[in-house]
């Protein structure tokens, strides 16, 4: 029977110095009797699943609202990829698997409905209120918008976890980390996330993009990384249909992208001397990375994606309707809260209309912000 004291052993034995172990942990913010059989962190883990915003994820937009087709990426696809990710490279490194997942699952909890364009939304409509940004909304969900405990708003997640929160940071991230010490490095796991995180969008959206008929192989064949895993799969594999020559050239992506970052890594800790989480956290320069040649490869793929995907004109007509739903459902709430729920009103009273109505739409699946639209503005339809 192995019991949380014995996790907290085997951890203390078995995982690198500069791993972030449960029995060091800064705790909660309300005290409580930790599990008899789950690490600190692992609880945090099943919390997160047990939260109504992870459920929601199912709902929210990656890339393609989820209208579009079944076969594309949700936020929660996505998070569960991330997830796996960082577990194998966690665990290639000897760091906390635990805390690496639940930091992975946690990192897109305060996305808005239709992806980064509803956030752009509310960044704006927010700009002298406040602000919004969906890394510090993760953290408001966790610390006080989820209401699942009697004796606290919130989850209660430990110190690490919601630190990794506020800091999560990649490509399309500006995170406002004031609460936590700014001048400060996120723990490994942490790291870690985020570059998992990078790693699942590249290449799940370029599986999404091509099922879309938004590129084709043919656009991507001036692409290096792409170019490359074509070929080791044609010298491994041979002749193979279009669809299974797509999915192996993606896992061969995938696994490279995995393996350089596992090894470049380790050389950073290596070089740097790296003893204890405080090294890292002191370190001027983030130690998870990819080598020079790969990073250079995935700003070539990511410069791609960015002028064929993201700003196509199917993704760009999308995010414009997007934008107006929110804005629309906004100005409309902030005109009458009334029109809120009972508990958003509550909000209202104590935090002002414009942290009410931003908390009630950031909360939305695209689902619901469609129904809510169709209620407020089309007569016919049942409130």
């Amino acid at each position: 029977m192995l019991t949380r004291k014995d996790i907290e052993e085997r951890e203390e034995r078995y995982l690198a110095p500069y791993a972030m172990k449960s029995m060091h942990t800064r705790g909660r913010v309300h005290p409580e009797e930790e599990h008899l059989y789950r690490s600190i962190y692992q609880r945090d883990k099943d919390r997160i699943i047990h939260s109504t915003a992870f459920r929601r994820l199912e709902y929210k937009t990656q890339v393609f609202v989820n209208h579009e087709g079944d076969y594309y990426r949700t936020r929660l696809t996505h998070t569960i990829e991330v997830t796996q990710i960082s577990r194998c490279i966690s665990r290639a490194l000897n760091l906390n698997e635990d805390l690496a997942e639940a930091i992975a699952m946690a990192h897109d909890l305060g996305h808005t409905p239709f992806g980064h364009s509803g956030e752009d939304a509310l960044r704006i409509l927010m700009k002298d209120h406040g602000g919004f940004e969906h890394n510090i909304q993760g953290l408001r969900v966790v610390e006080t918008l989820e209401k699942r405990y009697s004796k606290f708003s919130g989850l209660n997640l430990s110190w690490e976890v919601r630190e990794s929160i506020a800091k999560h940071k990649t490509l399309y991230d500006n995170p406002n980390t004031s609460q936590f010490q700014t001048n400060k490095q996120p723990l490994l796991e942490a790291q870690i996330v985020d570059l998992a995180d990078s790693i699942a969008y590249d290449n799940h959206d370029i599986d999404d993009s091509l099922k879309a008929g938004i590129i084709t192989e043919n656009d991507l064949e001036g692409i290096e990384l792409w170019r490359n895993a074509r070929e080791k799969v044609k010298e491994q594999y041979g002749n193979l249909s279009k669809d299974m020559e797509k999915a192996h050239a993606i896992k061969y992506l995938i696994d490279l992208e995995v393996t350089d970052l596992i090894e470049h890594t380790q050389s950073m800790l290596e070089k740097m001397k790296t003893k204890t989480t405080n090294d890292v956290q002191q370190c001027k320069e983030r130690l998870v990375s990819f080598s020079p040649g790969l990073d250079k490869k995935k700003q070539e793929l990511q410069e791609f994606l960015q002028n064929n995907v993201y700003n196509h004109y199917r993704v760009a007509r999308m995010a414009a309707k997007a934008k107006r739903f929110v804005e629309e459902l906004f100005k409309t709430f902030i005109k009458n809260p009334k029109q809120l729920p009972p508990e958003y009103q509550k909000l209202v009273e104590k935090e002002g209309p414009y942290q009410g109505v931003c908390d009630y739409i950031a909360g939305m699946t695209d689902r619901f912000a469609q129904d809510e639209y169709l209620k407020l503005f089309y007569p016919y339809e049942r409130v």
